[in-house]
């Protein structure tokens, strides 16, 4: 059994963190009828609350009160903040209403249906975790809770992108560690592996007629004892240090040693009544625990070939494995590095890279449930699944949160699940990135292929937006290829756990929508000419899911910002959106959180403001100029991520602003935008105190003013290297490229490669 990596300090729990430890259950509750037929009255009311509004208030002021240019345009503005705001509310009360619809129905399949179906199977799986710079206790956490996926024939593939020549001591330590894990994990497995197998391949001779013998289902049961003993005392070994390792042992092992102790019971049970499952069952729960502890776990590192493609993104990385899938490859060293050259299958290869069925992409600080594969797998291979490319359980929060922000993250996060959920329902399912099966073949339908230094680029998932999951969705969708949510709790994922990681997160989901538009509107004229209509409820879907952010973020500002005529002002506009703050509320209720969260993601929303927008402004840039924003990946660090001076200080002049406002508004006797700037001041600086802080605040501002002055000294190797002289020519280097002007100086290879040419974040780690 392995042991587990270094143990960092874990990080020191805020007063109103939360309490909760206990997971959601894996099956959602079923909504009762009221529920439901509450989703239904917030949808109406919220639609005719628009609806009243704009005839009383907008079009009775053109009619009673004429109008001038600066009024009309005040009050055509408004409108248009207001339509959009109450629009995006809407669709998520329709994507709720088609969450709750699929609870209701959704029946699990039982585990012998699972069993029967994988005893035959022969489609294999291969699980690609893409990781960088992540700490090697949280990778191996990933690998595990995917190598005991209870899979038939499952390769691991870590696809580490660290730089593969690190100069710094810490970071050098930390990648050892981590290419160290698969081997690790292999090792731990080889024992239960080897028995299992061998008790498998024994199952015919103890038992050689149809009838068994109850004393070879007291064999069984001590089989999967021992398995639930072996999960027990490797969850004793592990590091128990926050929410996320607790998970991990509760949920990953000790859930599946639960599972296992159980079925040990029921034969028992069995064979004390002197009676047997049949065999076919009894061949397939050895099969079980064969599968459960069968997997390959390798490690990839595309950095280290000269031959694929080296662009800063997790889409790339993902995309290099893939396009070497199903060849054989011969190692050829050129002045550039190492190049893979296909030769053929009957020789002998440096790189084998076997073919898949089904393809796993598992975000490296995520864990699954036991039996993600099999349950989202046998929804592919069903009949009326043919033409499903991917299939996901949108991912929940860990909970037992030990920040405030965190908390508030994972609530955020838990209520994207029940929409993602609700957006199956109408067709409109979006690809998150997190985690997902997907079908081989449906990739190959979407591929671009290019020829980049002679070398040929396969483009898989596309990179050409940092949420490239999303622009993908909409290519399958134009191939004719569906994509589906799983209705169950199965796959979770780590929340940021203070603002400076939150603003990589989430200036990068505000950053790409706008770009894939046009995709869409190519989507939907395919789909015409082939005769199909995109149904509207889809489209309203798919638009908000990809524009809200654009336009909700332009639509605060203004409402922040201007003040609008007191004529223009309404309680309808304020009835409109309480449909709305209560079904959230009521979410918020049925996923363990209190119904106040509501006021507090509102100030949170806020303080956000400028996180959003930045994240607009960066897909307007790339729209005009043609140039890919360099993917951030989100920190994930125990100590505190320092965010960018002006996402600091942006909050506090939102607060600002916000009493300015109100002192204007009462000496003008604007009451009703009095109001909302009081409710925005207070719920603002209430956010900052609670999710920023002002000690951070004070920190982060004086790391960024202060950053600037310190310069890293180059070592003289790094100096030297840069140098070409006479005496360096490298006659192979000459003759690889044709000229001298192409080359790279003897050593100087290694030297780039030591150098963190990857992804951006936007701070830098405070002690």
């Amino acid at each position: 059994m392995t042991t587990h990596s270094t143990i960092s300090p874990a990080r020191k729990r805020q007063f109103g963190s939360e309490r909760r430890t206990d997971s959601l259950p894996t099956i959602h509750a079923r909504p009762s009828d009221r529920r439901i037929t509450f989703g239904r009255l917030a949808i109406i009311a919220t639609v005719l609350f628009w609806i009243a509004y704009v005839v009383s208030t907008i079009i009775r002021q053109f009619i009673d009160s004429g109008t001038n240019f600066r009024f009309t345009m005040e009050a055509v503005s408004y409108l248009v903040v207001v339509t959009f705001l109450s629009f995006s509310a809407l669709m998520y009360l329709v994507a709720r209403q088609g969450a709750l619809q699929r609870f209701r129905s959704h029946v699990r399949v039982p585990r012998a249906e699972l069993d029967r179906h994988f005893s035959t199977h022969t489609g294999s799986m291969t699980v690609l975790v893409p990781s960088y710079a992540e700490e090697p206790q949280v990778v191996r956490q990933t690998l595990w809770s995917a190598a005991l996926q209870e899979y038939p024939s499952l390769r691991v593939v870590l696809l580490l992108d660290d730089p593969p020549f690190p100069t710094d001591p810490a970071v050098a330590t930390r990648l050892d560690e981590t290419r160290a894990l698969a081997v690790g994990i292999s090792a731990a497995l080889a024992e239960p592996a080897a028995r299992f197998a061998a008790a498998q391949r024994e199952f015919p001779t103890l038992s050689p007629s149809s009838w068994v013998d109850p004393i070879t289902v007291r064999d069984l049961a001590n089989h999967y004892i021992w398995a639930a003993v072996w999960l027990e005392q490797m969850a004793a070994t592990e590091q128990n240090t926050d929410h996320v390792d607790r998970f991990f042992v509760d949920e990953v092992l000790l859930g599946l040693a639960a599972e296992f102790q159980l079925i040990a019971e029921a034969l028992s049970a069995a064979a004390s009544e002197n009676t047997a499952p049949p065999r076919e069952r009894m061949v397939e729960l050895y099969q079980r625990l064969v599968s459960t502890f069968t997997a390959e776990v390798e490690t990839f590192e595309r950095k280290l070939y000269a031959s694929v493609s080296h662009e800063a993104n997790k889409a790339m990385n993902l995309n290099s494995y893939i396009g070497l899938m199903g060849g054989n490859y011969r190692h050829e060293q050129t002045p550039d590095g190492v190049v893979l050259r296909p030769v053929d299958e009957s020789l002998f290869g440096d790189l084998r890279v076997p073919d898949s069925e089904y393809l796993l992409t598992l975000d490296a600080d995520s864990l699954l449930l036991r039996d993600y594969c099999l349950r989202l797998v046998y929804l592919l291979e069903q009949p009326e699944n043919s033409r499903v490319a991917v299939t996901q359980t949108p991912y929940s929060s860990f909970r037992g949160a030990g920040t405030r922000i965190e908390r508030l993250a994972g609530a955020t996060t838990d209520l994207q699940h029940i929409l993602h959920q609700g957006m199956s329902f109408f067709g409109a399912t979006f690809w998150v990135g997190a985690n997902a099966v997907i079908r081989k073949h449906a990739l190959e339908d979407i591929v671009e292929v290019e020829q980049v230094g002679g070398f040929e680029i396969r483009r898989y998932v596309q990179d050409r937006t940092v949420i490239e999951d999303t622009e993908s969705s909409i290519d399958l969708g134009t191939h004719g290829w569906t994509l589906v949510n799983y209705p169950e709790r199965l796959s979770y994922s780590a929340t940021p756990p203070d603002f400076g990681s939150l603003i990589v997160q989430r200036r990068r989901w505000a950053n790409g929508g706008l770009l894939i538009l046009p995709k869409l509107w190519r989507q939907m004229a395919e789909r015409k000419r082939q005769g199909e209509r995109t149904p509207r409820l889809e489209l309203a879907l798919r638009l908000n899911y990809m524009s809200s952010i654009a336009w909700a973020s332009f639509g605060l500002v203004f409402l922040l910002a201007y003040p609008y005529d007191s004529r223009l002002l309404s309680p309808l506009v304020l009835f409109a959106a309480l449909p709305y703050f209560l079904a959230m509320a009521s979410d918020l209720r049925s996923t363990g959180y209190k119904a106040s969260d509501v006021l507090r993601i509102y100030g949170f929303n806020l303080i956000l403001l400028p996180v959003n927008l930045a994240g607009v402004l960066k897909s307007l840039q790339q729209a005009i100029t043609g140039k890919k924003i360099p993917f951030a990946r989100t920190p994930k660090v125990k100590n505190h991520t320092a965010a960018p001076v002006w996402y600091i200080v942006a909050p506090y002049l939102i607060v600002a602003f916000s009493l300015f406002t109100l002192w204007r508004d009462i000496v003008e006797q604007n009451w009703g935008n009095a109001a909302f700037a009081a409710f925005n001041a207070i719920l603002a600086s209430w956010a900052i105190l609670s999710y920023i802080g002002i000690v951070n605040s004070i920190v982060d501002v004086w790391v960024g003013a202060t950053n600037w002055l310190f310069v890293e000294k180059p070592s003289r190797s790094s100096r030297s290297a840069v140098t070409l002289t006479p005496e360096a020519l490298d006659w192979r280097a000459v003759l690889y490229h044709g000229h001298p002007g192409a080359m790279l100086p003897r050593g100087s290879r290694d030297e780039l490669l030591s150098v963190d040419e990857h992804e951006t974040t936007a701070g830098q780690v405070a002690a």
